[in-house]
């Protein structure tokens, strides 16, 4: 999962947590919760768009899914209480510039 793997470069660019083992273990339960939140909306959008307009449904669950992958990444990736050196406000040096953290 795409949201998953920010997460965890985010982590391990920030040097967030106590190594590799715990912070996979977290991300690794995170997983499920984040694909369950992922299937709901898109059932919800399909019982509600996707019978009569496909491509809105599809449309809108992608316009879903990218906003909550941003806020998921921005609010649990980066938190910026966090004192690293590597990365100034909290947010890593890999992460564009055009998106807001």
């Amino acid at each position: 999962m795409v949201t998953v793997t920010a997460i965890g470069r985010a982590w391990a660019a920030c040097d967030i947590g106590s190594g590799p083992a715990a912070n996979g273990l977290t991300l690794l339960l995170l997983a499920p919760l984040l694909w369950i939140a992922a299937a709901a909306s898109w059932v919800v959008l399909h019982r509600t768009l996707g019978r009569r307009h496909r491509g809105t449904a599809l449309a809108g669950w992608l316009v879903l899914a990218l906003g909550c992958a941003w806020f998921l990444v921005t609010w649990l990736g980066m938190p910026d209480s966090y004192p690293a050196p590597s990365c100034p406000d909290g947010v890593p040096p890999w992460w564009p510039g055009f998106l807001p953290a």
